[in-house]
């Protein structure tokens, strides 16, 4: 069975939602944290923080990815 090979864009479509996953993921624990312990405001700030973070981080990686992935394309169809 062969491997099936999505267009560029089609791959990095998710990139937004996953930040915005991250962002509420992080901030839920944080607001769990939060009620649980009685350490208001604080885990929710850490939370949106380390979502942040983690889900720019993503988002970086791979518009890095596809910058390199057009690059590479590129110079395949001009023969550089």
């Amino acid at each position: 069975m062969g491997y099936t090979r999505f267009p560029t864009w089609l791959r990095f479509s998710g990139v937004g939602f996953e930040l915005a996953g991250a962002v509420a993921g992080f901030t839920l624990a944080g607001y769990w944290l939060d009620r649980r312990y009685a350490t208001a405001p604080w885990g929710m700030v850490v939370g949106v923080a380390l979502g942040l973070a983690g889900g720019l981080y993503s988002l970086v990686r791979q518009s890095l990815r596809a910058a390199r992935e057009a690059q590479s394309e590129d110079e395949h169809q001009h023969g550089a």
